[in-house]
């Protein structure tokens, strides 16, 4: 079911026109993310841009609901019930040590091998040299724990390395 008809059947709160066309954008960046070509990638890189778009998303909502205080309880509650933002991973972001959090996926202990937080939990400085701009290889991400990265936010796979943030 597409979103635009899920969300026609009940009455959006106030402040959802604000936000519509924002929301309406990243649903049509994920379309083109599932559609994309697949020719020379790995399996799990086709993931990767999805992630990323998901968590881009959801950072805009936090971003308005906790660091701007303009959305009220209404729409946010209204946005997590109708499964447009990911309410998970938004609390997780809320705790401290997982502000950046890229994924729920990077910090499933059951899903790695040793039983262990994935590599993009690791700070950069702590890595091996050969691991260092390692990303994690379900997600894509480079690094998302608190200190690294640049403007508080995760290193994804496409993200240009630069100095300042090794």
């Amino acid at each position: 079911m597409s979103f635009r008809r899920r969300l026609k059947r009940k009455r959006p709160p106030e402040g959802w026109d604000l936000i519509e066309e924002s929301i309406e954008d990243f649903e049509q960046q994920m379309k083109d993310a599932v559609a994309e070509e697949h020719e020379g990638k790995r399996k799990n890189e086709l993931t990767w841009r999805i992630h990323r778009i998901h968590w881009e998303k959801n950072r805009f909502i936090w971003d308005l609901r906790y660091k701007r205080k303009v959305m009220g309880d209404e729409l946010y509650d209204y946005l997590c019930r109708e499964k447009v933002a990911d309410q998970a991973l938004i609390s997780k972001w809320r705790k401290p040590g997982y502000e950046n959090l890229c994924s729920l996926l990077s910090i499933q202990k059951g899903d790695t091998n040793f039983g262990t937080a994935s590599i993009c939990r690791v700070p950069m400085a702590s890595r091996a040299p050969q691991q260092q701009l390692t990303p994690n290889v379900k997600t894509g991400c480079i690094s998302c724990v608190s200190g690294d990265g640049q403007n508080g936010g995760a290193i994804w796979g496409e993200t240009p390395i630069t100095a300042g943030i090794q």
